[in-house]
Formats: C-alpha cells, sequence, structure tokens
C-alpha cells in the first residue's frame, strides 16, 4: 500500500484504518502502519480530526476511535446510501438455516466492507470478519466473488497494481487468485479454505446493483469440519437463493 498522494487521501486512509479497528480501538503507530503514512503526519491529522469531532481518544489507553460527528453524519447519509435494513433479513435467514454466522458486505472501490453479522445456533464461531471489517478485493470469500464477478480486463488491471501475497501469503498470488476467479465463476460462489485464517472457511455469492455491478456479497464463515465437501452444494445453494432474492430487492428499491 502506498501512501495517499493529498491530504484528502490521508485523512480518508486515517479513517479506513480506523473503522477496521473500532472494536478495539487503534494506537497512532497502529493507524500509521495500516493508512501508509509516517506516524508524525497520522499524529498531526489525528488530533485535527479530534478537533472536529471526526475521530476520538481514549486518554486510558492511547487508542483511537471514530469520533460522534462521524455517527452524526453517517446517520443523515444512512437515509440515502443504507442498504442493511434490506439485507437484515436475508443474514438471518442464513444464519437460522445453517446455524453458522452469516453477514452482508459492501464494495468500497478495491476493498470489501462488512456491515452485518449475526450468529446461528452452531456454538463455535470465526471471528475473521466483523462488523467494519475491511479486506482487499481477492481476500476472504466476499471478496474472492466480487472480484470474480468483474470484467477479465479490470481483474487483470486490479492484480498487476496489488501485491496481495506481502500481507496475505503466497496462496494470494496472482495465478492462485485467477484459479479461485475461474473457480468461483463455475460454481457462481466463492470459497475461502481457510486462506486467512487456518480452520476457518467461508463461502459468498454475490449481490448486483441496478446496473448489474457487484456490489455487495453475502457470506457465511464457520470452523473446517462444518464445511466439508458434502455440505458445501447445499451452502452455496442458500447463498446463491438469498443473493437472488435481495439483488431483486435492491434493484427494485432503487427506482
Amino acid at each position: 500500500m502506498t501512501a495517499p498522494p493529498n491530504v484528502v487521501g490521508r485523512i480518508a486512509a486515517v479513517l479506513r484504518a480506523l473503522s477496521a479497528a473500532q472494536r478495539t480501538g487503534a494506537s497512532t503507530s497502529e493507524i500509521a502502519r495500516a493508512s501508509a503514512l509516517a506516524r508524525p503526519t497520522t499524529h498531526r491529522l489525528l488530533v485535527a480530526l479530534a478537533d472536529e469531532g471526526y475521530v476520538d481518544r481514549d486518554h486510558r489507553s492511547g487508542q483511537w476511535y471514530l469520533g460522534p460527528e462521524l455517527y452524526l453524519l453517517g446517520g443523515v447519509a444512512a437515509n440515502r446510501y443504507d442498504v442493511t435494513r434490506h439485507a437484515r433479513a436475508s443474514v438471518h435467514r442464513l444464519a437460522a438455516a445453517t446455524g453458522e454466522s452469516a453477514f452482508f458486505s459492501a464494495r468500497r472501490g478495491e476493498e470489501t466492507v462488512c456491515l452485518l453479522r449475526e450468529d446461528g445456533a452452531f456454538p463455535i464461531r470465526s471471528f475473521v470478519l466483523f462488523e467494519g471489517a475491511r479486506f482487499p478485493l481477492g481476500v476472504v470469500s466476499a471478496g474472492q466473488v466480487l472480484l470474480a464477478m468483474l470484467p477479465d480486463r479490470e481483474i487483470d488491471d486490479y492484480l498487476r497494481r496489488t501485491d496481495l501475497t506481502a500481507q496475505w501469503g503466497p496462496e494470494h498470488g496472482p495465478d492462485a487468485v485467477r484459479a479461485r476467479v475461474a473457480r468461483t465463476r463455475e460454481l457462481g460462489y466463492a470459497v475461502n479454505p481457510g486462506l486467512v485464517v487456518e480452520g476457518s472457511w467461508g463461502m459468498a455469492a454475490a449481490v448486483f446493483d441496478q446496473a448489474g455491478e457487484p456490489a455487495w456479497a453475502l457470506t457465511l464463515t464457520g470452523i473446517e469440519s462444518r464445511f466439508r465437501a458434502g455440505r458445501r452444494p447445499e451452502l452455496g445453494a442458500l447463498l446463491l437463493e438469498e443473493a437472488h432474492e435481495l439483488t431483486k430487492t435492491l434493484q427494485a428499491s432503487s427506482h
């Protein structure tokens, strides 16, 4: 990841880094690493954002969090952009039908952002995904399926510019990613066989916007023994059914 070239881009990178760490907060150094900025630059931006209420700091731990002003602005923006009210029913049905953890994620540029999570009845969880978690396209099952549904020229351009192996390991090299793209297109859904956290599997199906672009994803995650070969077609069929219905609902709501 390279540092954003302008002030607005740097502020956006800091806020995105904070959103990914919102559950636990993040130190100045952690935010600097995640946003590819120098620590002094990151600190100056955080202090300025805190003055405006966009970030907040726990003075006991020194950890930074998103601030109250973003909550207020988000509430206003939700009137136009919030799709989770439509997706919540799909996530609930998937969790109830499978016993696994179900999720709804959105594509934002070249990342996926988890917006919703609901845990099913099975008592062992996978915690790779959580609300606010961000991953690059091609990583985790949501990122795999959304990448796979893009045109080949966009995939090729993305993989030329992006080194996923630096953070995610050799299984995310271009050839391996392209192989999973091909398999995802064949099945209609993506399978992540514990590539991010060993033993933590995921499956995802794409949800499309009014223009037919892959804009969101529904995901199921759990431990490997719950995603054996004999069960995956059943889980895939459930994901595709819910994704199809949610696509129709979201496309209708945008008219």
